[in-house]
Formats: C-alpha cells, structure tokens, sequence
C-alpha cells in the first residue's frame, strides 16, 4: 500500500484552499509559472515514490532480520516512532544542507523563489531515497517493522506540509515546542543569518538544542544562492548534480573527485574553480527569475496538471492490478508530460511537437492498460473520455497555443 496516494487528496485540498484565500486576497503569493513548475515537479517525484517503495520494502526487510527485538505496532510506539523519525530526519535535512552530495539531493525543493504550499510540493526526486538509504533504516534496526518506518515518513512528511505557507504569522506558545511556519519560512531565506538554520520538522527543540535555531524578523528572501533559471523540472532537478559532475570530470586527481561529493558546501577540487561563497542576500538584491509560457497556453497548462493528477494517481495507488513494468511505463509518460509543460512554460519551439505526442501516448497506454485489467471496456464511458480528453487537449493545444518568437527571461 502506497500511504502517499490517501496523503495526496489531503495535500491538495489545503493547497487549493491557500490558493483560493491568495487569489481573494490579491498578495501574490502565487506565480502562475512557478506555481505549475512545482506541481510538475511534485508529480514526477510522486512517480519516483514507486521505485523507492520497491527498494524500502527489499532493502529493509533484509535489514530488520538483523534487529535485536521487533516492536509491536501500538500506539505509543507510533507515537515513539514519530519522534525518533524526527529526530533523525533532523540530522538528515542538516547534512542536506552540508554536504555536497545530499544538498544535490536536497536543493530542487529551496529552489521556488516564492513561498507558498505549492513549494511544499516541489520535492526532489533524489531526497527520498536519501532519505531511507542513509538514515531511516536505523530506525528499522532499532525494531520498527519496515511498512512503519515508510508510513511514519510520509506521516512526518504530512505534517511538515503546512510549513511552506506566509498565511500563518507567528503562533505564540505553541513556537516554544514546535515546528511552524514562521520557522520554516526562515529555513527557505537566502538572508545571510537565516542560512543553514531551522532544520526540524515538527519539534523545533531539536534546533535550539543543536544551536541552529534563528528567529524570523528580518523580511525573508526566499531561494537558493545559486537558482536555476529555468522552469524546467528536470532541470531543477539536476543542477547541482550537473555540478558536481563537472568538477568530478574536470579535476585530475581521482582523490579529488571521490571527495568532492562528500566535501562541504561550496567545496571544489583544486585548479578547476573557486570554492562557492556562500553570501547570503536580501529581497532589495533578488532578481526573480521570469519567463513567457506559449500565448494561449495558461488555461490548457491548468486543465492539464488537474488531469495529469489523475494520471498520477492512477500511477502510484497500489490498490490498481497494473504490475511493476506498466508503472514504469506511465511513468516514463508522465515524466515525458512534465518536461513538455516545462518547454510551454519557457515558450520552448520543440514543446509544439513534444506535447501532442506525450497526449496521444498517455491516451493509448492507458487506454490499453485499463482495458485490459477490465477497469473499463473499448465502447463504454471510461475510453470516450480519455479519446474525448485526447481529441479536445490536441484540437486546443495546437490551435490556441502558440510559441513566442523570443521567450524573454530574467
């Protein structure tokens, strides 16, 4: 059982309530671009999620043979399990913002230079698997029957999820003890004293005890010392692996580049660059970056992540009969979906041949998928829809849409 397809619903229906309070509001918190990037990005780590359930449910029942006791599923060890995996998550997100390799791994989710609860949503599809293959398995060590160690991530994952919102001011007592958002706001700054600090994701006590606790005050600038430029999530994705990799392929030393993806930040081999200064900055210095989706497109880009959810979450629910090598297959189509949208944000002219056929591709297979597990038949309601869904998405996509001679960007 995936747990993150029954989180999913709930994640959305607090994302659109904060967007429907923004758009009343006027603040905005929400760009349009930015916003689809993270949900793109957010769909294609959900994809990710399927290999790394695979590997959790091998890799850790291999290891919980070796546990000196098993722990009963109660309660109070869950209750127990929620702490401990905060505790260790808390030294996991602090190496992510340390080491070079696990901020590659880390970085893609502080890219966004808004904050808002679509930014909760742009994860890196590196992190999870960090995430259990370097930390979580102590905790299946220490007795914890692996499906609780996965749940409790996705549970700690949830409850981590309200943070990324500028709805919520200060909350008085409550900020003694616990994560909220004005510390997680503070994680995400760029402002030189917020760098590296608030790494907890439900008790604060871990930061103030381990010294890197910092209070908001000064208005936050949100981002990364370096961002992407890009609305491309595969691009976001892969920047800072781009990096290292350059280095690793530059420097002669073989020395230099094994450890050049376990130095610290900013960290480059001798004779191919300067280390990276980390110098913070303010929202006066931010230049945001800005692009042009294709004319006509932000009505179609709407519609179409609303539907590419159900893709998704027909994709990841394990409760469907579809096996291992199909998953695999939709999810190759929906990572060819998520790059197509990031050519349409960026108005990018190969995107116009790019998107028909990820529409026609992902008609088909599911089409062909759900026929045959008889979720629907050939001439009943189900396949005149994705054939309507397919025709209309075609007929709008090529005749409203159209490319901008320059996509300007900044």
């Amino acid at each position: 059982m995936n747990v993150y397809a029954f989180i999913t619903p709930l994640v959305l229906i607090l994302l659109l309530t904060e967007m429907a309070i923004c758009l009343k509001r006027g603040n905005g918190y929400y760009n349009f671009q930015d916003t689809i990037a993270n949900l793109t990005t957010g769909i294609g780590n959900q994809c990710v999620n399927l290999a790394v359930a695979l590997f959790v449910f091998n890799f850790y029942g291999w290891i919980y043979q070796f546990a000196p006791w098993k722990i009963a599923v109660t309660w109070y060890n869950l209750f127990i399990l929620l702490i401990l995996q905060d505790f260790v998550f808390y030294w996991f997100h602090r190496a992510g913002h340390t080491i070079n390799i696990f901020w590659a791994a880390h970085s893609p989710h502080h890219s966004s230079e808004e904050m808002n609860l679509s930014v909760g949503i742009r994860a890196s599809f590196t992190q999870r698997l960090f995430q259990f293959l370097f930390f979580d398995w102590i905790l299946v060590l220490l007795g914890f029957f692996p499906e609780m160690v996965y749940s409790m991530a996705a549970v700690h994952l949830f409850l981590a999820y309200w943070h990324h919102t500028r709805l919520i001011g200060r909350l008085g007592w409550f900020e003694k003890w616990f994560v909220t958002p004005s510390h997680h706001r503070v994680h995400h700054g760029v402002n030189t004293q917020y760098l590296d600090k608030n790494f907890s994701e439900f008790l604060i006590v871990w930061d103030k005890w381990f010294e890197t606790f910092e209070e908001e005050k000064e208005p936050i600038c949100y981002g990364i010392l370096h961002p992407p430029r890009t609305r491309d999530p595969i691009a976001i994705n892969l920047q800072y692996w781009n990096q290292l990799w350059s280095d690793a392929v530059a420097t002669p030393r073989w020395w230099d580049k094994i450890r050049l993806w376990f130095m610290p930040l900013g960290w480059r081999p001798p004779g191919v660059g300067e280390h990276f200064q980390r110098i913070g900055y303010t929202l006066e210095e931010q230049v945001k970056y800005q692009s042009l989706p294709m004319k006509g497109s932000k009505g179609y880009l709407v519609v179409q992540t609303v539907i590419g959810m159900v893709f998704m979450f027909f994709t990841i629910n394990q409760g469907f009969p579809f096996d291992w090598g199909e998953r695999l297959l939709m999810s190759s189509l929906i990572f060819v979906m998520i790059i197509a949208w990031g050519g349409i944000l960026q108005s990018k002219t190969w995107a116009r041949i790019l998107e028909p056929l990820r529409l026609v591709g992902m008609a088909f297979v599911y089409l062909f998928l759900l026929e045959k597990y008889e979720m629907i038949s050939w001439t009943g309601w189900g396949a005149i829809l994705i054939v309507f869904w397919c025709g209309l998405s075609l007929f709008w996509f090529s005749l409203k849409t159209n490319v901008y001679k320059q996509a300007p960007s900044l």
